[in-house]
């Protein structure tokens, strides 16, 4: 829109992932030559005022300050807080177009995003999957954004995306000197996946870890229905590789995950080189303090618990943590949401991910080790365990004790061959089935679908009354349930019985073992 000396064009706002549609308003008053951001601008967008006069001077156009007149920029609505440097590219095309430096276009189609360098190149900005979202969604037909954005943002089909370098060609394409809204190099949605987080890390593979057969179930059963996972050991018996060989055996993200996770990433300024296609795994260390876990901050950001939305959260060492970290984590477990509140607003992030958790039986690690002797007093073994609340290794489905391997068994070179992408190839097909089923995973199931989507054949039925004395809470039934539920699934069986019951409760935890 242009009236007279009166230009608007559109940019946008991150709210912790959410996008927010912004007008960014130029108008132009006879006076002293002035400069003005307003509309709740932080520092950052303040100082956008001189990254634009450079930029445009470097671009061969008059800037601002060389006009001697009073410049208003207006970013409305006023009551939402402004913050970063994404807004340079819509300031600078505004004043253009307020100007007349640059011919009319249709404003009302077109969002701007971009930070400008003093030279007129584009830099890429944080959130551009959202932002691109938010803009299909309200309607725009065409987003100019740094070309260093564009395979991240070219998941969204429903608007096209002009990746440009310098601000000079967007002033190209908006007067119709350059026909190409997209590079011709542009690679299909498909190739861009591939192209995204793929190969982040170097994971293990199963056929690496020696003996551990029982550990390896319980991950695989975890695996298959989604389910949360603690592995208690001493110190040196594969704790941390196992968890890090568990990712391997997970399936790609889908299309709307990888878009789900990308957002986080960007939003949180990681910025994948396309969409991602491998499962986050997110390993934060002990020292993380609570808001780095959950997120937050002056300006909002998705913490470790969003990061890992998707793919796995492992947290090693588990009772060096925070005390307030490890109770945070409760509420996503049991929701897959993370809640942040704040006096004038509050965010929700999403957070649903496989929790594996490890640690050690004691300080020094070693109560309970046949091979070596425990320097912990009764006390200290008992406040170090007891740093592992109720609550939280309630909400843990399957609980495995990890013991010492035996040097013939790491010295053993049969089973070299890859074990992780059969694994990975029966778990995508098991969790197939689950969505079909019930449209979730397993681990996912409410306590009212437990009852409606789990059957037990006679013999479960009577395995569960001699499991009335387990003292089990309602929350661990109905993951116990669950877990039996996801081995009849590995199985093959319909309907649960004794042996997946027993199964599923082998893999608790007893009294005096935490």
């Amino acid at each position: 829109m242009t009236i007279k000396n009166l230009a608007m064009v559109y940019s946008a706002e991150l709210e912790g992932i959410d996008a927010k549609l912004i007008e960014v308003e130029t108008d132009l008053n006879v006076g002293i030559h002035a400069f003005n951001i307003v509309g709740l601008a932080d520092r950052a967008l303040n100082e956008a005022k001189e990254r634009v006069n450079s930029a445009l001077k470097n671009s061969g156009i008059k800037p601002p300050n060389r006009e001697n007149r009073k410049i208003t920029i207006n970013l409305a609505p006023a009551d939402i807080k402004k913050t970063g440097s994404q807004y340079d590219l819509a300031i600078a095309i505004g004043y253009l177009a307020a100007t007349k430096q640059i011919g009319p276009f249709e404003t009302n189609k077109i969002l701007f995003i971009g930070e400008l360098a003093l030279d007129g190149r584009l830099r890429p900005v944080n959130g551009a999957l959202n932002i691109t979202e938010m803009a299909g969604e309200h309607g725009f037909k065409y987003i100019f954004l740094p070309k260093e954005n564009k395979n991240e943002a070219a998941a969204i089909k429903n608007i096209t995306i002009v990746a440009i370098n310098t601000l000079q060609e967007a002033i190209a394409i908006l007067e119709g000197k350059s026909g190409a809204t997209q590079s011709d190099d542009d690679k299909g949605l498909e190739q861009k996946i591939e192209d995204g987080d793929g190969a982040q890390r170097s994971i293990p593979d199963f056929s690496e870890i020696k003996g551990q057969e029982n550990a390896k179930r319980a991950l695989t059963i975890a695996a298959a229905g989604g389910h949360n996972l603690l592995m208690f050991g001493p110190p040196g018996v594969g704790k941390s590789f196992l968890a890090k060989a568990f990712a391997r055996i997970l399936p790609d993200l889908t299309l709307q995950e990888g878009i789900e996770a990308t957002k986080i990433w960007s939003a949180a300024g990681l910025r994948p080189d396309g969409l991602m296609r491998e499962r986050p795994f997110r390993a934060p260390h002990q020292t993380t303090s609570t808001i780095a876990l959950v997120g937050g901050g002056q300006e909002p950001r998705p913490g470790e618990i969003s990061l890992a939305h998707c793919g796995v959260l492992f947290l090693d060492e588990l009772p060096e943590f925070q005390k307030s970290a490890l109770e945070s984590l409760r509420q996503p477990i049991e929701s897959g949401l993370m809640t942040i509140s704040r006096t004038k607003t509050t965010l929700i992030f999403p957070a649903k991910f496989i929790f594996i958790a490890a640690m050690n039986p004691c300080p020094c690690g070693y109560y309970g080790d046949q091979q070596k002797a425990c320097r912990c007093s009764a006390y200290e073994v008992i406040k170090y365990q007891k740093k592992i609340s109720g609550p939280l290794l309630d909400r843990i489905d399957i609980q495995v004790k990890i013991g010492r391997v035996k040097i013939d068994d790491l010295r053993r070179r049969d089973g070299l061959r890859s074990q992780g992408d059969e694994t990975k190839t029966q778990i995508g097909h098991i969790q197939e089935i689950q969505r079909k089923r019930q449209a979730k995973l397993n681990a996912e199931l409410t306590p009212r679908e437990v009852l409606e989507k789990i059957h037990l054949d006679a013999s479960g039925e009577n395995f569960l009354k001699v499991l009335e004395g387990a003292m089990l809470s309602p929350r661990s039934y109905h993951r116990l349930l669950k877990v039996a539920k996801t081995i009849a699934d590995l199985e093959g069986k319909l309907n649960i019985s004794e042996k997946h019951l027993a199964e599923a409760f082998s893999f608790r935890l007893r009294e005096g073992d935490i």
